[in-house]
């Protein structure tokens, strides 16, 4: 009888010196089925695919992949031999076109020559197939996140893959987008891969899962069918505990005016256009859109970073113009930016050298860097956000997203900011370190702080604001009063100008 299982993992172990990440870790994924894992940030859903993956040496128990004892050397060991993972943080090369991704470390040759002809007629099948309407020849860099995703899926397909881990591939996806990842896993799944979905989204996970798995501190907590279950018990097996409420009490009393946009374009491309609206103090501010409309682009340019062509900033009853950066966090401007592992963090370095980064003067004895108050300002950090790490010292990757994410927030809490801008804050991050980012976001507000929060989310951007303002193609289609607004409209509006 042939097995019914892509994927069997048995009792599998790893430890970190005394740190015990894995504990005993029972996994099965049938085939031609999509396995849901969740759990929160640090309870071990990398260090489990990193062990399956061939990057980390397991300490005990076995992996069985399609029938056979497996113990792969690294992810093209694995890419090999049937089993691939698109990344929540995509890793290509954005300078050259798809189809270089597309087939590298694999490129044919014909009479000692890279065959191009062949590699183009075959992407294009590929694509056909997968009903992707993807130009070979474009840049990866010219294209949105969703569309680097869906090649990745189909560089996995490429390869013949069995079994596709995809983490988090929704956290930059607008709905539509997701509908088109859900159709491709849909007839996928139709034609016996399987997949392993790492997600923090509930509802996907109800919506395109077959079963579901929680990890929580190590542990497999619990493994049903999505029909069985409900979100209150795979809250209380990710927590621990039951969350009655997915936000915080949005109790914050705004006062005047404090940030104004009058007619605000941008000098270069992506143009922002003729953007005017006003934001209090101690408001939490919403914006939202589809992803491209500009709402990412609207935050670094009250950061600072592009140009402004037309219009003014005016803040405090003064107008502003930030050459720079340094110029915005001299007025206490704020910045946690959507693509952390580009230019939110600096990876080589360790938690102190993160969280302190932003505000040097404070840690200094006479003409020198204290290393005390550093390594002290990083536990008081540490303490604040609920990061799980082994402690200060250690290297920022060694930690999960989400406690990633953590220490970012913390590096720009150190400097006490007066606007915080804050681009996907909660991306990638657990619903019980979501609560707690919600709740240190309007505790910000409450003390006079002015928060600007960009989300994908609708709930969230409906949980945690006081406004929200709904960009459409780089233009302001409208600002609403969040008690008096509901999805339809917010979605009304992002397509406004489209």
């Amino acid at each position: 009888m042939e097995n019914e299982y892509i994927l069997e993992i048995e009792n599998l172990s790893k430890s970190f010196g005394k740190n015990h990440v894995l504990k005993d870790i029972n996994l099965k994924v049938k085939k031609g089925t999509v396995m849901g894992l969740m759990g929160e940030n640090g309870a071990g859903k990398s260090t489990m695919m990193k062990c399956l993956f061939g990057i980390y040496d397991r300490d005990d128990g076995s992996i069985v992949f399609d029938g056979r004892p497996v113990n792969f050397s690294g992810p093209k060991d694995a890419l090999e031999n049937g089993v691939a993972m698109v990344h929540q943080e995509l890793n290509q090369c954005l300078d050259r076109t798809v189809l270089d991704n597309m087939w590298l470390g694999k490129y044919p040759t014909k009479g000692g020559f890279v065959d191009e002809r062949y590699m183009l007629n075959e992407t294009k099948n590929l694509f056909a197939r997968l009903k992707m309407y993807v130009n070979p020849k474009q840049l990866m860099r010219t294209m949105s996140v969703s569309q680097r995703q869906m090649c990745e899926i189909a560089k996995a397909v490429s390869y013949n893959a069995k079994i596709i881990v995809l983490d988090e591939p929704t956290s930059s996806l607008t709905e539509r987008e997701v509908r088109k990842l859900f159709s491709i896993v849909d007839d996928l799944r139709k034609q016996g891969i399987s997949f392993v979905y790492i997600s923090h989204k509930m509802d996907e996970v109800f919506e395109i899962c077959d079963e579901v798995s929680v990890l929580r501190d190590g542990q497999m907590i619990m493994t049903k069918p999505t029909k069985e279950t409900t979100m209150n018990e795979l809250i209380s097996a990710m927590v621990g505990r039951s969350l009655d409420q997915r936000f915080p009490p949005v109790d914050n009393t705004p006062g005047e005016t404090v940030l104004e946009l009058k007619g605000l374009s941008t000098q270069y491309a992506p143009f922002l256009n003729d953007i005017s609206f006003s934001v209090k103090k101690g408001e939490v501010f919403g914006i939202y859109g589809l992803v491209g409309a500009g709402r990412s682009e609207l935050l670094e340019t009250l950061f600072g970073l592009r140009t402004v062509k037309t219009g003014k900033i005016i803040y405090k009853g003064k107008e502003v113009k930030f050459k720079n950066s340094k110029e915005a966090m001299e007025y206490n401007f704020a910045f946690v930016t959507e693509e952390r592992k580009a230019n939110g963090m600096f990876a080589k370095g360790n938690l102190i050298f993160n969280t302190t980064i932003t505000a040097l003067d404070k840690y200094m004895t006479g003409p020198a860097l204290d290393n005390k108050k550093m390594k002290d300002a990083t536990i008081r950090e540490i303490s604040k956000m609920h990061t799980k790490c082994m402690g200060p010292n250690d290297n920022i990757t060694a930690l999960s997203g989400g406690n990633q994410q953590k220490v970012i927030i913390g590096k720009w809490l150190e400097r006490d900011p007066e606007v915080f801008l804050l681009d996907e804050p909660t991306r990638g991050i657990d619903v019980g370190a979501k609560y707690e980012i919600y709740q240190l976001i309007i505790n910000m507000a409450k003390q006079g702080k002015t928060c600007i929060v960009v989300s994908s989310e609708m709930p969230e951007i409906l949980g945690i604001t006081n406004r929200i303002a709904v960009m459409s193609n780089y233009r302001l289609a409208g600002v609403v009063n969040t008690k008096e607004t509901n999805q339809e409209e917010l979605l009304r509006l992002s397509a406004k100008y489209l």
